[in-house]
C-alpha cells in the first residue's frame, strides 16, 4: 500500500462502528487515533535533513523500499513521515508499506535480534530484488532510552512519555542521520 491507503487506514480503523481485532482493544485504537495525530504533524513540519538531502541525489540506481508498520505503533508514527518524504525526494526511490500483522509476514525475515517483530522496518532493496540495507526499529538514541527505562523498570506511561518526548526534541536528525549512513 502507498501512503494514502495507510492514512485511510486509520480512517477505517477509528470510524468502524465495531473495528477489527486488536483494534476492539480500547488501547489499540487510542494508540491509533493517537499516532495519526502524531503523523499529521509530521507531515506538516518534518524537515529533512542537508546530509540526507545530498546523499540522495548520489543515488544512480533504483531502490525500492518497503516499509513493514501497523497503526498501533508508536515508533512508526514518528518514522514513517521521514521515510516517505525521504522517498519523495529522487525519483529513483519507490516504496510500499506492508503491515507487519497481515500476509505476507515479511516480518518473519526481519526480526530484531533474531526473535522481536519489533516495528517499523525499513528494508531497501535493489532492483533486482536485494537488500541493500535494513534499518529499525527505531534510531539508536531512542534505542538507548528504551534500554535505559526498561533497565530502571519504568512502568508504561512513563516510557511512552520520555519516548514521546525524545521524538519531538530530535526532530527526526537520527533518522535521517542514520540513514544517510546506510544510502547510496
Amino acid at each position: 500500500m502507498n501512503y494514502l491507503a495507510y492514512k485511510t487506514l486509520f480512517e477505517e480503523i477509528l470510524s468502524a462502528e465495531t473495528p477489527a481485532a486488536p483494534y476492539d482493544k480500547p488501547d489499540y485504537l487510542n494508540y491509533t487515533k493517537l499516532n495519526q495525530s502524531r503523523m499529521k504533524r509530521w507531515d506538516k513540519h518534518l524537515v529533512l535533513s542537508e546530509a540526507i538531502l545530498s546523499k540522495l541525489q548520489e543515488i544512480t540506481s533504483p531502490q525500492h523500499w518497503i516499509i513493514i508498520t501497523e497503526p498501533w505503533c508508536g515508533d512508526a508514527a514518528h518514522i514513517v513521515p521521514f521515510l516517505i518524504k525521504i522517498t519523495e525526494q529522487n525519483p529513483l526511490l519507490t516504496y510500499e508499506i506492508q503491515l507487519r500483522d497481515s500476509e505476507p509476514f515479511l516480518i518473519e525475515k526481519y526480526l530484531t535480534n533474531g526473535t522481536s517483530k519489533s516495528i517499523p522496518k525499513l528494508i531497501a532493496r535493489d532492483e533486482s530484488g536485494n537488500d541493500l540495507f535494513v534499518w529499525g526499529p527505531r534510531p539508536e538514541g531512542a534505542h538507548l532510552l528504551m534500554e535505559e527505562l526498561h533497565e530502571a523498570k519504568a512502568d508504561f506511561e512513563t516510557i511512552k512519555i520520555k519516548l514521546q518526548n525524545w521524538y519531538n526534541d530530535n526532530k527526526g536528525e537520527e533518522i535521517c542521520h542514520e540513514l544517510a549512513q546506510l544510502i547510496g
